[in-house]
C-alpha cells in the first residue's frame, strides 16, 4: 500500500517536472522568436533609413561624346554674328600661316579684304612673340595654357602658339561676345570655336571646355 502511494507520488512529480520543462521550453522559444522578430524589424528600419540618406539625386552632367564636333550639328541662337571690321590696325604684326597672310593687333587677329581688316577667330598654329599683359595662366593636367580674351596659347621656342584647350579645362569667365549654341537640344557656350558648359567649382560659376567645333 505504501509502495503504491510512493509510486503514484513519483508519477505526479515526473508529470509536474515534464510539464514545467515543456512550459519553460515554450517560453524560451517564444522569447527567441520575439527577439528575432524585433531584430529583423530593427534591421529593416535601419536599412530603410540608410537607403533614404544615401540615395541622393546627382545632376546628370551634359557631355559631348567627342572633342571635335561637326559644324553641321551646331545651331547658333543668333542666326548671324556681327562682323567686326576696321579700316586700320595700329602697330599690327603680319602673321604668315599655311601660305596665307593675317594680321595681329589690339589682341585680335584679322584678315584683310576690300580695304578693311576683318576680325577673325585665330587658326590653330598662329604664333605671336609677346603675350599681352592681361593674360591668365591656366593649368590643366600639369600643363600651362595662357589665356588672352578667350584664346589659348602655349609657349613654343620663345613664341606663343594658338592651340585648342583640352576637354576639361576650366575658365571663370568668357569674353563678352561669346555665343549660345545648341547641340542635340542642349545649350552650350561658344567662343573662337571652343565649346563650354557652365559648371560650379567650389560654389563658384565657371565654364568647362567640352569640345571644339570642327570647321573643316
Amino acid at each position: 500500500m505504501n509502495f503504491s502511494k510512493k509510486n503514484h507520488k513519483h508519477k505526479k512529480t515526473n508529470k509536474y517536472l515534464v510539464s514545467k520543462s515543456i512550459i519553460k521550453t515554450s517560453v524560451l522559444a517564444s522569447l527567441f522568436l520575439m527577439a528575432f522578430a524585433t531584430e529583423v524589424s530593427g534591421q529593416s528600419k535601419r536599412s530603410s533609413t540608410t537607403t533614404t540618406i544615401v540615395k541622393k539625386k546627382t545632376p546628370v552632367k551634359k557631355t559631348i561624346p567627342t572633342k571635335k564636333v561637326s559644324r553641321t550639328k551646331v545651331t547658333y541662337k543668333k542666326p548671324t554674328k556681327k562682323v567686326v571690321s576696321v579700316r586700320s590696325v595700329p602697330n599690327k604684326k603680319v602673321i604668315s600661316h599655311n601660305g596665307q597672310k593675317y594680321f595681329y593687333g589690339n589682341n585680335k587677329f584679322y584678315t584683310y579684304s576690300s580695304g578693311r581688316y576683318i576680325a577673325i577667330a585665330p587658326k590653330i598654329g598662329f604664333r605671336i612673340i609677346t603675350l599681352p599683359s592681361n593674360y591668365k595662366t591656366i593649368r590643366y593636367n600639369n600643363f600651362n595654357y595662357y589665356n588672352v580674351g578667350g584664346i589659348f596659347y602655349t609657349r613654343i621656342n620663345n613664341q606663343y602658339e594658338v592651340v585648342d584647350p583640352e576637354v576639361g579645362t576650366i575658365v571663370y569667365e568668357l569674353p563678352d561676345d561669346y555665343e549660345k549654341v545648341e547641340i542635340d537640344n542642349q545649350t552650350y557656350y561658344e567662343y573662337a570655336n571652343i565649346l563650354y558648359e557652365k559648371v560650379q567649382v567650389d560654389g563658384t560659376r565657371a565654364y568647362e571646355v567640352v569640345g571644339i567645333i570642327d570647321m573643316d
